[in-house]
């Protein structure tokens, strides 16, 4: 298949469906194993949403293509740093004992208050360092890690389209 004749909104759709339906998945992974998501999930599952939402502002706007996939990338790799300190915290838990060294950060603040608004969506109930859930040998945020390099990928791939 000739993949430089698939229209940008389609790519910008894919991108949305991907990215939003891993928070779905993430979601149901969540209520039927009983997971309890630390701050660093929850700010990572804010993060495929926002990513999603640019996508789906790309379907609409395609003309906006470099803003959005700009956006994207930059999201994606603030996700990708957050991933790969989780991982890093997971491989070693005996050097941390919350998600920050210190009084809650940033993200930690943002998902409290984004917790009492959409519990839902937001509550954090767990630790960082935590593995709850490994499949073929990596954890969530290993695996988070490994998709927000690979959505980094698809910006890229797609700032270079011509059409």
């Amino acid at each position: 298949m000739d993949f430089s004749k698939v229209p940008l909104r389609a790519w910008f759709a894919t991108l949305a469906l991907g990215s939003l339906g891993l928070v779905a998945v993430g979601m149901e992974l969540q209520t039927l194993l009983r997971l309890a998501p630390c701050p660093l999930c929850i700010f990572q599952r804010l993060l495929y949403m926002v990513i999603g939402v640019l996508a789906l502002a790309g379907v609409i706007l395609p003309i906006g293509r470099l803003i959005w996939l700009g956006a994207i990338a930059l999201l994606a790799l603030l996700g990708a740093g957050v991933a790969g300190y989780q991982s890093w915290m997971q491989a070693f838990p005996h050097l941390v004992n919350e998600c920050g060294f210190s009084d809650p950060n940033a993200i930690e603040r943002l998902v409290d208050w984004l917790g009492m608004q959409l519990p839902n969506f937001f509550l954090a109930t767990g630790f960082c360092s935590s593995k709850e859930w490994v499949f073929l040998t990596l954890s969530m945020a290993n695996w988070s890690f490994l998709i927000y390099l690979g959505i980094i990928a698809y910006a890229a791939l797609l700032i270079s389209k011509k059409n």
